[in-house]
């Protein structure tokens, strides 16, 4: 039996809601501000990064990518101990990305850090459970995807 891939096709509106009333005159005469909407899902307020003159209470397009590695990771975790017969109570990720600009403004991501806590039921083995991180990254669409190490640093508690 020849298994064949299956294509998806993500959708998401942006729309920019920056203008001050002059647009993109010069650089200070706008936000760097929008909306992130999906059909049916609530409209996320966005920004850039505060370095970049945007709003520092707002997520920004590197907040939501390392949100959006650490929560795919977290359910590939999720299934797979599930499916491991691991039985995982609680799961909290402190995830971390390390980026750099270089002189000509260019940025990008060298690393991220995944460092959930996981709280394991009594009896449960954290090695078998640690092999499984290594293994999400065979499912992962993120982690997958994107061009930087994905490294994991996992805590586990008992309840």
């Amino acid at each position: 039996m020849v298994l064949k891939s299956r294509l998806y096709l993500y959708t998401v509106d942006v729309k920019w809601t920056g203008n001050l009333g002059q647009g993109t005159s010069s650089y200070r005469a706008y936000n760097r501000s929008w909306d992130l909407c999906s059909p049916g899902k609530p409209v996320v307020a966005c920004s850039n990064n505060q370095l970049l003159r945007g709003n520092s209470a707002q997520y920004n397009p590197e907040d939501m990518l390392i949100g959006a590695l650490s929560a795919c990771h977290m359910l590939w975790f999720l299934h797979l101990a599930s499916d491991a017969g691991i039985v995982v109570e609680t799961y909290e990720d402190h995830a971390e990305a390390t980026g750099e600009t270089r002189p000509n403004g260019a940025s990008r991501f060298l690393e991220a850090v995944l460092c959930p806590v996981i709280t394991l039921q009594s009896g449960n083995d954290p090695d078998k459970a640690d092999g499984l991180h290594k293994k999400v990254h065979e499912f992962c669409f993120i982690a997958r995807s994107v061009n930087f190490p994905v490294r994991f640093a996992a805590i586990y508690l008992f309840a």
